[in-house]
């Protein structure tokens, strides 16, 4: 039962995340958290505050306007004191003219319902190419430097993070 309800829970975040509600995901992190998505490019990166999160939601948003996000599968065991989830997640979007599709296997570990750390798997290769159509239009934002608040902190980040 405790297994299907965070199964749940981790199907509503992708839908209010499908739907550019970043604010409820957020509102799901631990006090203390790590989120990391792998690769060098705008979308890389970890963080490990809110502000830097909320940041890194916004581009996602402003670089993938009408991303769709589609939950394909969500897996999970442990116990309420320390849980792993992985989620299986289908990604489209319109890129420069183009169709972008990729996919993304997230793992996910909470603490008690909370996520402590959430580490991002996608096709690199394939969203560092995507990237690169979008600044060949004149998005500069997509050749950005990671948003991290962990070693470096990108100038989309405010100071004090």
């Amino acid at each position: 039962m405790y297994r299907a309800i965070v199964a749940r829970r981790i199907q509503s975040a992708w839908e209010h995340l499908a739907r550019g509600d970043s604010d409820y995901v957020l509102d799901q992190f631990a006090p203390v958290f790590t989120h990391s998505f792998a690769g060098e490019h705008a979308l890389g990166g970890e963080r490990a505050s809110r502000d830097a999160q909320r940041a890194w939601f916004a581009r996602l948003f402003r670089l993938l306007p009408g991303v769709q996000l589609t939950l394909e599968d969500v897996l999970v065991r442990g116990w309420p004191w320390r849980t792993r989830a992985v989620a299986l997640i289908s990604v489209r979007a319109p890129v420069a003219g183009t169709a972008y599709e990729n996919e993304l296997a997230q793992t996910i570990d909470l603490r008690w319902g909370r996520i402590t750390r959430i580490h991002n798997l996608e096709d690199t290769q394939k969203l560092a190419a995507a990237l690169e159509r979008l600044a060949a239009t004149g998005i500069d934002e997509a050749r950005a430097e990671p948003i991290s608040d962990r070693g470096r902190v990108s100038p989309a980040v405010p100071a004090e993070v």
